[in-house]
């Protein structure tokens, strides 16, 4: 097997799993959920803008306590993994719970009756889904050179977004309906699902299901992990091991200075995916299908955008990739948190504008590239401070960083929201995230502290 199509076997995962956050968490189900949970809320009494911000509040809590469950358990999944010698069992399984709730979602009632089950499918996926990329963005400092990671880390994350944005054209065009029953390209959703039943939208579950089965096929037969002799799982001897880790921490200003970081940028950022495509159902009262279109946008800007930001990670090293894209964040934020149907930036709009359309079409630009490439230059910059023969393990530490305030954002939108009863006001917390991250980013040393390189 040439490490050339290991490589692209390492590729698939991220084709494979991204519909996941594409379809399901930003553009297609969230939204779905926000408008059934809204217009549940409607029908027992409460008014327009209470029921609205009561549907971002269930989604935010559904996010938060998804993220905490992700957050504990990953830097324990990620030891016991290593003490054990294999990972290749753990992303079988941890796959299962990604086809599992994801295929689960088929059974979201229009009317809102079951939205708690819901819920808990959806939080099943998408451990799942947080916890296989933790293995497999631990394989990377073993398919590449140190200078090499950065362009490999990229184009992954831009192979995986373009799989996204396939995957989005494909929904958009056989399977999600506009409220006259039909399609964006004026077809009856596929294999006669009825429409007037959102089984179209629906059927969005087992859709991405399928596609992540199909998908991992080349993941699993050209990824091969070293021959090792596997051991039992101990799970004394690797939370043993994590706790010498978190303790090293201390010595390791670098390390701890990035991941402090990045548990602030990267919720932040998870919180723009996670409520993007929320906001714009319940602010600017987007159709399923408007909020798909603008997926497409966003996931060919990340797509473009991730590949762009490998070249530039590879040039002047993941760093000031970091903090450009960070940056242009927070004004991102700044719009969209000023921004409503009848003003923007407190110019008052009139009736029926299409400038609050148009920006936040631009902004999903935004989003979508800086986001894409963030994400990039940040995996490129942990596997420079990533140990020898510990990578699963100190991607847990990285993927409890990214998910041990993962409840912060959502939780923070949820309290605002609540507050407020603005959905729109209800996402301004995100700015402070990102600007604490940017703040503790001034203590990483760009080249990472890691002794040596494990290349396999």
């Amino acid at each position: 097997m040439t490490n050339r199509k290991r490589i692209w076997g390492w590729y698939f995962f991220d084709w494979a799993s991204q519909p996941y956050h594409t379809l399901l968490v930003t553009f297609i189900y969230g939204p779905f959920f926000a408008t059934v949970a809204a217009s549940y809320f409607l029908s027992i009494g409460m008014d327009d803008a209470a029921s609205k911000a009561n549907a971002q509040v269930y989604w935010s809590w559904c996010l938060t306590i998804t993220g905490l469950l992700i957050g504990i358990g990953a830097p324990i999944m990620g030891a016991i993994a290593d003490t054990a010698g294999k990972r290749r069992p753990w992303i079988y399984f941890f796959s299962l719970l990604y086809v599992v709730g994801s295929f689960g979602l088929w059974w979201t009632n229009p009317d809102g009756s079951n939205m708690w089950l819901m819920l808990v499918m959806f939080g099943i996926g998408f451990i799942g889904a947080e916890y296989a990329l933790i293995f497999t963005n631990a394989q990377l400092p073993s398919i590449g050179t140190k200078e090499e990671v950065g362009k490999i880390s990229g184009s992954g994350f831009a192979f995986g977004y373009a799989g996204g944005l396939i995957a989005l054209v494909i929904a958009l065009i056989l399977l999600v309906e506009q409220p006259n029953g039909k399609t964006l390209v004026g077809l009856d959703p596929l294999f006669g699902l009825d429409a007037s039943q959102k089984e179209g939208t629906r059927f969005i579950g087992p859709f991405t299901a399928l596609w992540f089965a199909v998908f991992m096929v080349p993941y699993f037969a050209w990824v091969k992990e070293p021959n090792r002799t596997a051991s039992k799982i101990n799970i004394s001897a690797s939370l043993t091991s994590l706790k010498s880790s978190i303790i090293k921490l201390k010595h390791r200003k670098s390390l701890s200075g990035f991941l402090l970081s990045s548990m602030f940028y990267r919720d932040a950022l998870n919180g723009l995916y996670g409520f993007g495509g929320v906001y714009a159902s319940l602010v600017l009262d987007w159709t399923i299908v408007q909020v798909g279109t603008f997926g497409i946008i966003a996931a060919l800007s990340a797509a473009i955008f991730s590949w762009v930001g490998g070249i530039f990670d590879k040039r002047l090293g993941p760093k000031p990739v970091i903090i450009f894209t960070v940056w242009t964040l927070v004004g991102v934020c700044f719009v969209i948190i000023n921004m409503s149907r009848d003003a923007l930036l407190w110019i008052e709009l009139a009736q029926g504008s299409k400038v609050p359309d148009i920006t936040f079409m631009i902004c999903g630009v935004i989003i979508g590239g800086m986001g894409g490439a963030l994400q990039s230059a940040s995996r490129s910059l942990m596997v420079r401070h990533s140990d020898q023969g510990r990578s699963t393990e100190s991607f847990g530490l990285y993927g409890l960083s990214g998910r041990a305030t993962a409840f912060m954002a959502p939780g923070l939108i949820g309290l605002v929201t609540t507050w407020t009863q603005s959905a729109r006001i209800g996402v301004s917390p995100l700015i402070g995230l990102f600007l604490i991250g940017l703040l503790l980013l001034a203590f990483v040393n760009p080249k990472g502290d890691a002794d040596e390189w494990d290349v396999r």
